[in-house]
């Protein structure tokens, strides 16, 4: 009716009319003025003289003495002077006298104005007391029944609206407290006293200012009793000044404590909270039955008397005046809003049967009325103190109240009786029972005439609500090991299976109040907690998968509502696969159901309840859109996977789907009609007795019982919404991304559909953000972009396969190259455009150099990891020094290399002489060391001209033979054989023919006997000629064919060959065009030769082989025993396996496999150890390992001197180590442990120095293929590094804490300043100076899990500091619990991911591709060889290392 107009609340609260200018002064000026001003005015008054002022000027400077005058002391006449003078001067409305200003008599009203503000002064609280030291005890004891008097004739009766008992209350109760507390600390008052104000002050209930001033003072009580009672060291109860000024500072400790007790019963004459919800019982006074008469007699109704109607607020104030007392015995430290007036929309008005009063309907805000008055939606809950009191302690003082409270106008079933049993709490320290007269059961009710229980019944669900939360935060707040009385448990139990039915009688206040205060309820180790589980599970369908949570909004903010509720599922998920099919026990069976046949209380085993849990999830993830709330289901939806997948390898039983099928059927709250679509709204149908998870029942129920199931669903889910509602959220985003690359290692077997499902999401994902106008690119957009591809490597390693279809793999390319150059080749509306003729424009660096990291996992990784090496190294554990120790030829030395640089980012160093192995050596062979932006590769190489049959049969090239003759085979024809044919001589001759004679004819003598001579020596020389064959012919005969001196035979294969140069020829890489320096570019030509010769070279090779190829992560474990708080004390429990649980070292293995810290060639936890290669261990080490497997040195094994826990995958690798003291291994060594005791929890130890592998998926046994000779010592390693060089640039240090606390109240103990220098990984230290850990790394910065063991065989997790720029970090939350399967893998998995968002957040971080590309260039610089192209060709004729002959 009035929600349009203006309240005057605030005006009233501002004006300053009854404030004068005196006020300004010291009290001794203001007092004298008053009294010589006041003074002669009374007398004048008295003497019924004419007033002496006249103009206006004169009454206004009297009024602001007489306004100074009304606050002074009673102990003189001033006081009454004053207000004699102003009731004359009040007349002036009525009849003017000659004894009033003419200027009043003029304006009347607008002095009486004044003169009623200035009034209120007369009401003030006076200092008389605390100034007298006079006063004796019987004029005290006068004083405080004079005051006990005045308040009960104006407060006990009802109250009229406009009445001066109304007007007054708030002043009169102030007074009288005030006075009372100075009493006490004067003059004690006796029990008479104590006595009569609790039984008047029970009949001034019906007004609101007896509830808030009481609350003031009591907590100003309070505050005083905490700080003397629990010390300086707990938390402080914060209260306003105004409140704290009422305990009078003389006040000591003894009578605090004394009067606080007191003050505390001053309302428990009769229990106040029932009393406050039952009109009849505060009618009852004498003060209104005297009224309920009227003058005829007849009895006048209860519901006329409008004080009564302000009982409900009056019992909420009262409820939460007692919750901001708990609060401060919890310690919860907070600034108290008690005092401030709660609007009506804090309350449901509401009206069964007259329907006058209707319900405020108003926007829900940060602070509602269900919630703390310090909590708001984005700040966590403060964790209780560590000191604080005991649950029983708490609950002797507050209990009665707050169960009396929380059970008003309760309906239960007619076959429970509340009698004594229920309504009183039996203690040990017996507690005062309740008088069965304040019961407010609905017999009570009814026997009344004049109580209209329809009338009251919902106005008291705020203060109920109240009571209820408070319960849940005590019993939240339960210290580890603490016993609390059974008759606590079970009426706190009896209380939340009441608030928390979801049927007709639904309470919305009471359920949110107790969702809201619960959300470590089953955490705490309660004894027969898990009987709630159904209760809860069902309040969690009601509110979870509503997207609007229309019905809660008036009382809580519905952001805040679904955290805690996501929380409780939390704390639930991991119960079904925990408890299995062990049946929940059933309290009371069928006792909030008519329905006889209904199976709603019956009992069902854990196991059934997981579809339930399930469906709650998915459907929270649906209808969620607080960014982190989402972020919170995600990690559960991680959780529940991975524990479902590791539980069906186990091989565990699992229920039939039948028996879950019937029990799903069983439980009628799961029909609703509200429709929870994906992207849809949630609009309300039906009745509030359905819940809206029917809907999620049929749309989920397919196949989400079995592991492979859930992980479709979640993929389908995620996926879905990631390229929906997500992208634009960058938290959301980065924890989708998270979940996915989580899945992506979960063990199930699902089809290939789904997995490309994933991967085409993320390639779409990042083409949308890639995508994006240019205005909306930033910093954090890339970030996005880069956890993206981080996403798709995990995919794409675990899921090699996924590459052998076309479609994914030129999807995934196409994302590469879209990464790489900005752009893709094909798109849908332009032609193909190759990589040539694009201008590469990628969206920054970080994205370029994160796809290039995403093609190197590609070509490099996918199918070839674990490398032959192990997973500890990707790359080859070989370099120059190996090939030389190993190989059989002595004369090489580190100068034989040849060194090459291709593209400006590869270097070859290449070793032309055979090794002297099994490698064939008639063949060119060269050995070739890789180094590249992926690491180090080494191949050997040989050039094979033949199949690889016939090189496997021989050794040589042998030709095919000549075939034998065979002169025997044929026939022999003897043939003359003539110059010319035959035919020439039947030609006739012609005259030219005869033109020359013959010889004969032109003989002379002297030519005969020359002529004779010639023939003589033809003769001679034919004859010698025919016996020279003849000879030969005989020789032929007599030789073997074929002749070897005559034989032609092919040339012997070369020994010798320039192998870098064929090499560099064959492949391409040699040419003109390579030589040349690129134009209009500041590169160096593709192909470019090194020297080695020049200093430095080495060791800048070996600063290069320094850095790492993957991130690498450290996590720092520890084990916090109960009550610790120092270092030393937390560092030494890890000495022996007698000082840890069992479950620790189990844990321990869980989380990597054994390393030897001197042979490991990964990261170890510190610089100066990692990496290590080429060198080898002497038997010492060995001897030593068995000295140290025969002794119990517990967990401190694993420090990181000798040995480490590893843990590497494709992408990554994490350190995992246990601090201990410096001293501990050593003088473990040093001493005999012969006569020590055997423990079992030990026995678990020499597995850790056997089994490499333990209990993980990955192959460590790789790591043990290498001779100990392969491996470095651990005095070897500071050799190594370059002397007067940095530590190489190995980015933010990423680091991780790693708790193990036995009691969680310890967590704020924890000295995680004092631990730091403990670990320190060398990546913060350089050579110049010396920064410490505590400088380059704040502790607000280093995330710490806490993982505290529950009875139950579950773990609590707690994660602090994990959450920056990109908010928190998944799967394990603040609050989440999980189980002893998954603790591993999700610890794991967190770290990853909190080392992974450190490293997006760094401005300085660069990837280790690009770091190696970097040192690479630098080499390139610093040592190319600056040659000639002519002079280039001929040194690869030439051979290497000429004028280096000495290593």
């Amino acid at each position: 009716m009035y929600s349009e107009w203006r309240s005057l609340h605030l005006v009233i609260q501002n004006d300053k009319g009854h404030t004068s200018v005196l006020h300004s002064y010291p009290d001794s000026v203001g007092r004298e003025v008053a009294n010589a001003v006041v003074r002669p005015l009374g007398q004048v008054l008295n003497a019924g003289g004419e007033s002496s002022l006249k103009t206006d000027k004169e009454v206004k400077w009297t009024m602001e003495v007489v306004c100074y005058g009304l606050t002074l002391p009673l102990d003189g006449d001033t006081v009454k002077h004053c207000v004699d003078v102003y009731t004359d001067w009040i007349m002036a409305l009525v009849l003017p006298k000659d004894s009033i200003p003419l200027p009043v008599i003029n304006e009347p009203n607008l002095y009486v104005q004044s003169i009623l503000k200035h009034l209120q002064n007369l009401f003030v609280p006076r200092k008389l007391a605390r100034e007298s030291t006079t006063m004796a005890r019987e004029t005290w004891e006068v004083l405080l029944l004079f005051l006990l008097q005045i308040n009960d004739i104006l407060l006990a009766a009802p109250t009229v609206p406009g009445g001066i008992a109304e007007n007054l209350a708030e002043k009169l109760i102030g007074v009288l407290f005030e006075v009372w507390l100075l009493a006490c600390s004067r003059c004690f008052p006796t029990p008479p006293y104590w006595k009569t104000a609790k039984e008047m002050v029970a009949n001034w209930r019906h007004h609101s200012a007896v509830v808030e001033q009481w609350s003031k003072v009591i907590c100003a009580l309070t505050a005083r009793l905490l700080r003397f009672t629990y010390g300086q060291s707990f938390p402080p109860f914060k209260i306003p000044d105004e409140d704290a000024s009422l305990i009078p500072p003389e006040m000591d400790n003894e009578c605090i404590g004394q009067t606080w007790f007191r003050f505390l019963h001053m309302l428990r004459y009769s229990p106040i909270p029932v009393d406050l919800s039952n009109p009849a019982i505060i009618s009852s006074t004498p003060k209104f039955q005297e009224q309920f008469l009227n003058v005829s007699g007849m009895a006048q109704e209860l519901n006329q008397y409008p004080c009564l109607k302000h009982l409900p607020q009056i019992f909420f104030r009262a409820m939460r005046g007692i919750s901001c007392l708990v609060d401060a015995f919890l310690g919860n430290s907070f600034h108290l809003h008690y005092h401030k007036r709660i609007t009506d929309g804090t309350v449901k008005n509401s009206t069964a049967s007259t329907g006058h009063a209707s319900k405020v309907q108003h926007q829900p805000s940060s602070s509602s009325p269900l919630s703390s008055p310090n909590q708001t939606c984005s700040e966590p809950r403060p964790l209780p103190a560590p000191h604080r009191p005991k649950v029983n302690s708490i609950l002797n003082l507050f209990g009665s109240w707050l169960f009396d409270a929380a059970f008003v106008h309760c309906k239960l079933h007619n076959g429970l009786n509340r009698d004594s049993s229920m309504t009183a709490i039996a203690t040990q320290a017996s507690v005062e029972f309740r008088r069965k007269g304040s019961q407010m059961s609905a017999d009570t009710m009814a026997s009344n005439p004049m109580f209209d229980a329809g009338e009251f019944s919902d106005n008291y669900e705020a203060g109920r609500a109240e009571a209820c939360g408070t319960l849940c935060r005590i019993f939240c707040s339960k210290k580890t090991g603490e016993d609390i009385l059974p008759a606590y448990l079970s009426r706190f139990y009896m209380l939340l299976i009441q608030g928390l039915q979801i049927a007709d009688s639904i309470c919305h206040p009471v359920l949110a109040s107790i969702i809201l205060n619960s959300p470590a309820l089953f955490c705490c180790d309660l004894k027969g907690i898990d009987v709630l589980v159904p209760y809860f599970i069902s309040a969690l369908e009601t509110i979870l998968p509503d997207r609007e949570l229309s019905k809660f909004k008036t009382y809580v903010n519905p952001t805040e509502l679904r955290r805690a509720s996501i929380n409780i599922l939390l704390s639930l998920l991991p119960l079904p696969h925990h408890f299995g099919i062990i049946k929940s026990e059933v309290v009371l069976e069928g006792k909030f159901s008519n329905d006889d046949s209904s199976s709603y209380d019956k009992p069902v085993t854990f196991l059934s309840l997981k579809l339930r849990l399930v469906n709650i999830l998915i459907g929270a993830l649906q209808t969620e859109t607080d960014p982190n709330n989402t972020q919170m289901i995600l990690g559960a939806m991680l959780n529940i996977v991975q524990d479902s997948a590791l539980l069906e390898a186990t091989g565990c039983q699992m229920e039939t789907n039948g028996g879950e099928n019937m029990v799903s059927k069983s439980h009628s709250r799961t029909n609703s009609g509200i429709s929870t679509a994906s992207g849809g709204s949630t609009e309300p149908t039906t009745p509030d007795s359905e819940r809206p998870a029917q809907a999620l029942l049929r749309d989920y129920a397919l196949h989400t019982d079995t592991a492979a199931g859930l992980l479709i669903r979640s993929i389908h889910l995620v996926t879905q919404r990631l390229n929906a509602q997500w992208r634009q959220e960058m938290s959301i985003s980065l924890a989708a991304l998270e979940l996915l690359s989580g899945l992506a290692k979960v063990k199930v077997g699902v089809d290939s559909s789904d997995r490309k499902r994933a991967i085409s999401s993320v390639c779409s994902y990042i083409v949308y953000q890639c995508s994006r106008p240019a205005p909306l690119h930033s910093r954090d957009l890339h970030s996005m972009i880069v956890a993206a591809f981080q996403c798709l490597c995990a995919w794409l390693t675990e899921h090699p396969d996924m590459l052998d279809e076309k479609d994914c793999l030129k999807e995934v390319l196409e994302i590469v190259e879209l990464g790489i150059s900005g752009s893709k080749s094909r798109n849908s509306e332009q032609e193909i455009k190759y990589k040539g003729d694009k201008e590469p424009n990628p969206a920054s660096m970080r994205v370029k150099d994160a796809a290039e990291a995403t093609l190197t996992c590609i070509m490099q990784i996918l199918g070839a990891f674990p490398s032959p090496s192990g997973p500890a190294s990707p790359c080859s554990l070989v370099n120059e020094t190996t090939l030389i120790k190993y190989s059989r030829l002595p004369s090489i030395n580190k100068f034989s290399f040849r060194y090459f640089v291709l593209d400006n980012s590869v270097i070859l160093a290449m070793l032309e002489q055979p090794l002297g192995n099994e490698q064939n050596d008639f063949f060119p062979s060269v050995t070739i060391l890789i180094r590249g932006m992926s690491g180090r590769h080494a191949w050997a190489q040989q050039l094979c001209l033949l199949p690889r049959g016939a090189k496997a049969n021989q050794k040589t090239f042998v030709p095919e033979p000549r075939p034998a003759p065979k002169n025997d085979v044929g026939l022999k024809y003897s043939v003359k054989h003539r110059p010319f044919p035959e035919e020439v001589d039947k030609i006739p001759f012609v005259k030219a023919d005869l033109s020359i004679p013959d010889l004969h004819e032109i003989v002379t003598e002297e030519l005969e006997e020359k002529h004779e001579k010639l023939r003589i020596g033809m003769d001679k020389q034919v004859l010698y000629e025919k016996s020279i064959d003849q000879q030969m012919e005989e020789d032929w005969r007599k030789k073997n064919f074929p002749d070897p001196v005559t034989e032609c035979k092919p040339p012997s294969p070369a020994q010798e060959f320039q192998t870098a140069r064929l090499f560099l020829s064959h492949f391409g890489f040699l040419s003109l065009e390579a030589l040349k320096e690129p134009a209009n570019s500041r590169l160096p030509p593709h192909l470019i030769a090194l020297d080695s010769s020049l200093p430095g070279f080495f060791d800048d090779i070996g600063y290069l082989d320094l850095l790492p190829c993957r991130p690498f992560d450290t996590v720092f474990i520890f084990y916090m025993k109960a009550g610790q708080k120092t270092s030393q004390e937390i560092l030494k429990n890890v000495e022996s396996s007698r000082n840890v649980q069992p479950h620790f070292l189990e844990f321990l293995l869980s989380l990597g496999w054994s390393v030897d810290v001197g042979k490991h060639p990964g990261w170890t936890g510190h610089v100066s150890t990692s990496w290590s290669i080429n060198s080898f261990c002497d038997d010492e080490g060995s001897e030593q390992d068995e000295i140290i497997s025969s002794e119990d040195i517990g967990a401190s094994l694993f420090n990181g001197q000798k040995k480490a826990l590893y843990y590497a995958d494709a992408l990554t690798e994490i350190a995992f180590v246990v601090p201990s003291p410096v001293e501990s291994l050593t003088d473990s060594l040093e001493s005999n442990a012969s006569d020590q005791e055997s423990d079992t929890s030990m026995d678990l130890l020499p597995g850790i120095l056997k089994q490499p592998a333990l209990t993980l998926e990955l192959f460590p046994n790789h790591t043990d293929n290498f001779s100990s000779s392969q491996r470095l010592s651990p005095t070897s390693r500071s050799k190594k590094l370059p002397q007067g060089r940095a530590v190489p640039p190995l980015g933010p240090e990423t680091k991780v804490y790693v708790v193990w606390v036995e009691r969680y109240d310890d967590i704020e103990n924890f000295p995680l300043s004092d631990l730091v220098s403990e670990t320190s990984t060398g990546v913060e230290t350089t050579t110049n100076s010396s920064t410490s850990l505590r400088s380059a790394t704040p502790e607000k910065e280093v995330a710490v899990i806490f993982i505290h063991p529950l009875n139950t065989g579950l773990f609590r997790v707690k994660v602090q500091g994990a959450t920056g720029k990109f908010s928190m970090v998944i799967p394990l939350v603040d609050g989440m619990i999980v189980s002893r399967r998954a603790l591993g893998f999700l610890v794991r998995q967190t770290v990853i991911n909190i080392c992974r968002r450190k490293r997006l957040e760094s401005d300085s971080y660069n990837p280790p591709h690009v770091r190696r590309k970097q040192k690479i260039a630098d080499i390139v610089n610093k040592y190319r060889n600056k040659q000639l192209e002519p002079e280039f060709y001929t040194s690869l004729f030439q051979e290497v290392g000429l004028n280096n002959c000495n290593p």
